[in-house]
Formats: structure tokens, C-alpha cells, sequence
């Protein structure tokens, strides 16, 4: 889990170091090839046996993958690993926080609500329109939950999200030809771009199957939590993007709460006489 976490940081801050090559654009294309190809190669899809009613929620899957990169990778660009992330974030913590009716998570809610405010503070040199993309991003992550429940119920295994990755590849693929043919690019860059897919994509994903057999999803919900600290702490460093302590309060109030959400126990509600209990899932983490 820790591997997984610091490849997929570790891949964003080198993915970066390309931007002024390629910008946040090209890099996202390329790191969409990448999670393509891994994702066919695992699931291999049979798209041709997709029905309508299977490829609506795909479409709309392959939209949030490649809206989800791009507007993190440019918050990044913006206002640095470490509030982008956090700030992307909040989306699955929403998710799982609607679907609680404990005090604890409305606590939770208050405790991120807060942490969230304090990162969007005003500022002279504040980056609202950053800011904003970050949102986006934890917008997309949550309507990537959502929309990946609905295309687990319609495809078998991990079709859908393969499906989606390829779809979204093709739809990047006019873009990594434009950044080609306006300024071809060096080995370098296309290689930050390249590893920024393997590391934040490949290795997050296959490491992940491998944890989930023998880990307990409540402990793996639980490591997630520290995905914020882990891209600050990266953004430091290996890209000397330093933080306040009140940025870095806001952080720890955003992991808190979704630490306490998830390691709180939850008592079983629902029909006692039939043994149905309420308690509700880990939401799944983003394929790609």
C-alpha cells in the first residue's frame, strides 16, 4: 500500500517535470495511452459484444477519466502536489460521507469542510482558478465511483474501466499528435510523460489487485487517508514545493476525517430479525 501510494505521487511529481515541454495536456495524453494499454492488457475487452445500454455508462466513464487527470495534473501545474491531491480528495470522502447517517461522519463532514476552506482561503497570491480545477478533480473522482458501480453491475470484471481507458486514449490521441507537430519533443519530456503513466497508473493499479487479496478493505480505505500527505511530502521533496503550517493543518484535518470515517466502528443497523445489516462499502479507488 505504501509502494502504491508513493509510485502514484512520486509518478504525478515527475509527470511535471515535463509541463513546460509538453504542458499538463500532453502529459495527461500520454499518461491515458499508458493506462490504456495496461488496462486492455489486464481485462482484455470485447467492446464489439457491448450493448447500448453497457456502452452508455462507458462513454460516460472514458469522459471522467480523461476530465480527471486533466484538471489535476493542471491544479498541480497551478498550486502544487500537495493541495491538488488534497483537494481532489474530497470527492471519494464525499461520497462516503453522504452515504453515513452517524454523528461521527457529520463530524467527519465538518472536520474536511473545514480543512477544505482553510486551503481555499483568500490569499494575495491565491490561485482560485487552480483551486477550482482541484475541485474538479474530486468532482470527477466521485462521479467515477458512481459511474463505476453502474458499469461493474452491466460488464463483467474490469471490462467497463478498460473499455473507458481506451475510449478516452483515442480521444487524447488528436492531442498528443497537435503537441507533436507544434513543438516536437525530446526524449526527456516524453519520458517524464511515459513514467508519469507507468507510476501513476500501472503500478497503483497491479500493486492494488494484489493488496485487496489479502488486505481488509477498511484497512486499505483507511491507508488511502494519507495520499495527501504522501503527494505534499513528494511535492517537497522532489519538486521544493513548500507549504505553510496552516496548509499543512487543513491537510491533516482532510485526512482526519477520513481516517476517523473509516476506523470508527460502525454498529449494524437495519432488520435484526433477518440479519440484514446497513453497513456500507469502501468507495473503490480510481483504475487509472
Amino acid at each position: 500500500m505504501a509502494g502504491s501510494g508513493l509510485s502514484n505521487q512520486t509518478g504525478a511529481a515527475i509527470g511535471s517535470l515535463a509541463f513546460p515541454v509538453l504542458g499538463p495536456t500532453g502529459v495527461v495524453a500520454v499518461r491515458q495511452y499508458v493506462a490504456a494499454v495496461v488496462l486492455c492488457a489486464v481485462a482484455r475487452p470485447r467492446p464489439w459484444s457491448f450493448t447500448r445500454r453497457q456502452w452508455g455508462p462507458v462513454l460516460l466513464l472514458a469522459l471522467v477519466f480523461g476530465t480527471m487527470n486533466l484538471s489535476l495534473y493542471t491544479a498541480v501545474d497551478r498550486i502544487g502536489l500537495g493541495l491538488a491531491v488534497t483537494l481532489e480528495f474530497l470527492g471519494p470522502l464525499a461520497i462516503a460521507l453522504a452515504a453515513a447517517r452517524r454523528r461521527i461522519d457529520a463530524c467527519c463532514a465538518v472536520i474536511a469542510g473545514a480543512g477544505a476552506v482553510t486551503l481555499m482561503r483568500p490569499q494575495p497570491a491565491a490561485d482560485y482558478l487552480g483551486m477550482g480545477l482541484g475541485l474538479l478533480a474530486a468532482g470527477c473522482w466521485a462521479s467515477y465511483i458512481l459511474l463505476n458501480r453502474t458499469v461493474g453491475r452491466r460488464l463483467p470484471g474490469v471490462q467497463g474501466p478498460a473499455a473507458a481507458a481506451a475510449v478516452s486514449a483515442l480521444a487524447f490521441l488528436p492531442v498528443g499528435l497537435a503537441v507533436v507537430v507544434r513543438e516536437p519533443p525530446t526524449a526527456a519530456p516524453v519520458g517524464y510523460a511515459v513514467a508519469a503513466g507507468v507510476l501513476s497508473s500501472a503500478v497503483p493499479y497491479l500493486a492494488d489487485l494484489v493488496t485487496l487479496r489479502s488486505v481488509p478493505p477498511a484497512a486499505f480505505g483507511l491507508f488511502m487517508s494519507v495520499n495527501p500527505v504522501l503527494a505534499a511530502l513528494v511535492g517537497r521533496a522532489g519538486l521544493g514545493q513548500r507549504l505553510g503550517l496552516v496548509d499543512w493543518a487543513a491537510i491533516g484535518a482532510v485526512v482526519c476525517a477520513n481516517a476517523l470515517s473509516v476506523a470508527v466502528p460502525r454498529r449494524a443497523e437495519g432488520n435484526h430479525r433477518t440479519g440484514i445489516s446497513s453497513r456500507r462499502p469502501r468507495a473503490p479507488r480510481r483504475a487509472s
